[in-house]
């Protein structure tokens, strides 16, 4: 039990996925610029992660690895990815049709993002077993939330504050994610 307290507690916090090892960013930044956005991402990124990383186990251990393709886990998971995605906004669409309105091009963004991707390999690097996997898929997803939800509240301020001509627009938004990540360097220590 301690050992998926940790994993969890890795994944999310220490060993976060946007701000430790800098996979996703490409919804971190384009998709964090309003708070509702930003939440609704890490929610369908958080959900497809999850399955995903499941799937991903489940097809390696059971088709992949008995037959000897462990070369093709590259192209089975993102085939995976990609339709836990298009489940993912099939639902969207006739059960939020507004959610899936705003989410709009990040939706099927979700299949490129590179963390999503990551979650399943890393898994599989690790040796983890079916459950370790799940538990680090949802630390995964969780911490994926959370930096999502920060920043766009810290991006929402920031709109509002007097910041300087040369610092305004891609240049704030980089500085206020680099302090993020030295925030979240603090938590380093939880891993000893």
């Amino acid at each position: 039990m301690a050992d998926l307290a940790f994993i969890l507690i890795g994944a999310l916090l220490v060993n976060n996925f946007v701000l430790a090892q800098f996979l996703g960013l490409c919804p971190f930044i384009g998709a964090s610029g309003q708070y509702d956005t930003a939440a609704a991402m890490g929610l369908a990124t958080a959900f497809v992660l999850t399955l995903s990383a499941a799937a991903s186990y489940l097809v390696y251990h059971t088709v992949l690895a008995p037959l000897g393709l462990e070369y093709l886990k590259i192209i089975a998971f993102i085939v995976v990815i990609a339709g836990m995605v298009q489940l993912t906004e099939l639902y969207l669409k006739s059960t939020s049709p507004l959610l899936h309105q705003v989410l709009g091009i990040y939706l099927p963004l979700i299949t490129s993002n590179c963390a999503v991707l990551g979650v399943a390999l890393l898994a599989l690097q690790h040796e983890l077993s079916f459950g370790q996997t799940i538990v680090f898929a949802i630390g995964a997803a969780l911490g994926f939330t959370l930096v999502m939800v920060i920043f766009a509240a810290i991006r929402e301020r920031v709109v509002h504050a007097l910041v300087p001509v040369a610092f305004q627009g891609a240049p704030i938004t980089l500085i206020t994610a680099g302090i993020l990540s030295l925030a979240f360097m603090g938590f380093a220590g939880l891993a000893d």
